[in-house]
């Protein structure tokens, strides 16, 4: 197993006050050690924590009601063939401004099923047009906008936590663009009480993981954003693997002593995992709940 870094960092937020002291030089035993970012560490002390939540999880009431739900893993959104034509309409997605010309269709649908590639299924509550057209954004603002002229009810595939199943989705009309925006037209279950709490504070050796990015499509590698601040190389992700789970460790490589400018950075960093992900439950050490996909 092993992980790999994005080049592409994208600041997330500023903290609320400075960190000194950032230099760590603890290794961890038994833990694997990363290609890309800080390829020539070994990943800390987080083998314990991940055994601990994955302990926790396992066999657990929390990881049954897990595997009943739909719990959708990377972006709810499926962009237009060819996006974006310049790079004014991909800021314009970026900052989710979008302009409406034209009216979104009402439905007297009520319900939305989701189907796995097995023929299990679930029904949901069916998020309307206009809902879902909020989701993207929407705002209208100054600056670049993607104009949206109409929008029909399909479907489109995406990757949860039961693997990929069919559900069904708005394709927004984007003027100048062939085929659809495709998004989501439901949220998620309601997730399980974690059996673990959360890990007080973070610290070098085990952060909190920004989101889940994707699932390949064979369930062999999974790409998250993980956080990192000013004064290191970057993220890496640790993983254990069990037979009920997979628990991501967050940590940040070549970390520099002394006092930090106050800002939270994130980067794609991809796992490749020994075996398909499956139902296994994806899980963020830091928090000891399932890792948050894009919703």
């Amino acid at each position: 197993m092993r992980t790999t870094a994005s080049r592409t960092v994208l600041s997330l937020a500023a903290l609320g006050l400075l960190v000194a002291g950032c230099g760590d030089d603890s290794k961890g035993a038994g833990a694997s050690e990363p290609t890309g970012s800080g390829a020539s560490e070994s990943a800390p002390h987080t083998r314990p924590r991940a055994l601990e939540v994955a302990k926790a999880w396992d066999g657990s009431s929390a990881a049954e009601t897990w595997r009943a739900g739909y719990y959708p893993l990377g972006d709810p959104v499926q962009l237009p063939d060819g996006a974006f034509h310049s790079g004014a309409d991909k800021e314009a997605y970026l900052t989710q401004n979008f302009a409406l010309r034209g009216d979104l269709p009402e439905t007297s649908r009520r319900d939305a099923k989701v189907t796995w590639r097995d023929g299990d299924s679930l029904t949901l509550p069916l998020m309307d047009a206009r809902a879902t057209y909020d989701k993207l954004g929407g705002s209208n603002g100054p600056g670049p906008r993607l104009t949206v002229t109409g929008a029909m009810l399909g479907e489109t595939t995406v990757s949860t936590s039961r693997g990929p199943a069919t559900v069904p989705a708005w394709l927004f009309t984007i003027e100048g663009y062939d085929t659809p925006l495709k998004r989501v037209a439901l949220g998620p279950s309601k997730p399980p009480k974690s059996p673990i709490d959360a890990v007080d504070s973070p610290t070098n050796e085990l952060w909190e993981l920004d989101r889940v990015v994707a699932v390949a499509a064979d369930g062999r590698s999974v790409t998250v954003r993980a956080h990192h601040g000013a004064c290191d190389d970057g993220p890496a992700v640790d993983v254990l693997e069990t037979d009920g789970s997979v628990v991501l460790s967050g940590y940040m490589v070549g970390t520099k002593d002394g006092v930090c400018t106050a800002q939270l950075l994130a980067k794609k960093v991809t796992v490749e995992l020994d075996r398909p992900l499956g139902d296994r439950i994806l899980l963020d050490a830091f928090t000891g709940r399932p890792a948050r996909g894009a919703e």
